[in-house]
């Protein structure tokens, strides 16, 4: 064995002991308190027929190139504006990811001699991309608007604040009114993600910048569509100048094969269903539902008011017991460890969707109860 495979041997020895090691496992169980797609639009027949009958048109398998090549078409510069206006934005740029987006954006804007600050609690693309950059790095304390006007205070050059609107992992939400008048005071550029937002929050889904009436006043917003979008990719929205600049400077938007353009039709198809149905007061009706069951329950939660629901189990051991436990019941929560979380923060994140009965979101409380 080469020095090379026996690094890697102990990389993954090391981790096996100490409980760390990550596996890709597949689950069908019944009850899905798993995954993203809170809209259910990933396996919505509606959204399939509409795909299907828009492929018709464009009979393309692939993208063929990068954007700048050949892979640019006008219907996905007519998505970008469509998307854009939904969100009531300038314009927008699609990434073929999330990830893309966050370390395009933020590897590519700020610059030697400029600041980024950061909440602790940030998406690890996001950390990525402001570790491609240059310009000075800081953190701030979750949530903590006294640290962050602290660090805002030390910062230089030009500013970047980066937030999420909704956190991953806690499913709280960002103080965005307080942070923007404190970005206003020391002339900072707020950078917003807006993934676990958009389709929950703001009137069709527009996201919680837009539902607070603060989009205006937002430097970059970023909305990913692998979530209650139900297909893939991101876009960054913007100015044009931001656009034009993305274009030009973003290495993962230059450097890479264009999405092909069934996967552009999917997103347009699936802002034309936001805009057609009311999905906003279903998931409300479920979150608000959850959030009644668990109260008085005594159990170490998360306050959140968005489609993330945390239980705190320290210990990873614990939290893949009670996790299990709960799988085994035919519910598929799946316990966040640690490195993902800081250590004894380990957690069950439960993810509401419209397509989870009442009566499913009932037995999985009357289940966490028992448990803890």
């Amino acid at each position: 064995m080469n020095s090379a495979e026996i690094f890697l041997q102990d990389k993954l020895k090391e981790r096996t002991t100490k409980g760390l090691l990550r596996k890709l496992t597949s689950t069908n169980l019944p009850f899905d308190f798993c995954s993203n797609d809170y809209l259910g639009f990933a396996k919505s027949p509606l959204l399939k027929q509409a795909i299907e009958a828009q492929n018709k048109t464009y009979l393309q398998n692939g993208s063929g190139g990068s954007r700048l090549l050949s892979g640019n078409h006008p219907y996905t510069e007519e998505t970008e504006q469509f998307v854009a206006n939904f969100h009531q934005a300038t314009a927008g740029l699609i990434f073929n990811s999330g990830y893309d987006a966050n370390i395009g954006l933020l590897s590519a804007v700020p610059q030697r001699g400029d600041t980024i600050i950061t909440d602790e609690l940030i998406h690890a693309s996001l950390i990525d991309g402001a570790r491609l950059s240059h310009a000075e790095r800081y953190k701030f304390r979750h949530n903590d608007l006294a640290d962050l006007e602290q660090k805002l205070k030390n910062a230089k050059g030009i500013i970047y604040v980066v937030v999420e609107s909704v956190y991953s992992m806690d499913g709280d939400t960002a103080p965005l009114k307080e942070i923007i008048q404190l970005c206003q005071q020391y002339k900072a550029h707020l950078i917003v993600d807006e993934a676990h937002a958009t389709g929950v929050f703001g009137e069709k889904g527009q996201g919680l910048a837009v539902q607070l009436g603060l989009e205006k006043d937002i430097f970059a917003r970023i909305v990913t569509f692998g979530k209650a979008i139900g297909t893939h990719g991101a876009i960054i929205l913007g100015s044009n100048e931001l656009r034009n600049y993305l274009i030009n400077f973003a290495r993962s938007f230059i450097y890479t094969t264009a999405a092909p353009i069934h996967n552009i039709i999917a997103i347009n198809c699936a802002y034309q269903m936001l805009m057609e149905h009311d999905y906003i007061s279903q998931i409300t009706q479920k979150i608000a539902l959850y959030n009644e069951l668990i109260k008085g329950s005594h159990l170490p939660i998360i306050q959140s008011s968005s489609a993330i629901q945390t239980i705190l189990c320290s210990g990873n051991a614990n939290a893949r017991k009670v996790s299990t436990d709960l799988q085994d019941k035919g519910f598929d929560v799946k316990a966040i460890l640690s490195p993902t979380v800081a250590e004894g923060k380990e957690r069950l994140r439960i993810c509401l969707h419209i397509y989870n009965s009442d009566e499913e979101i009932k037995d999985l409380v009357t289940h966490l109860k028992k448990l803890a």
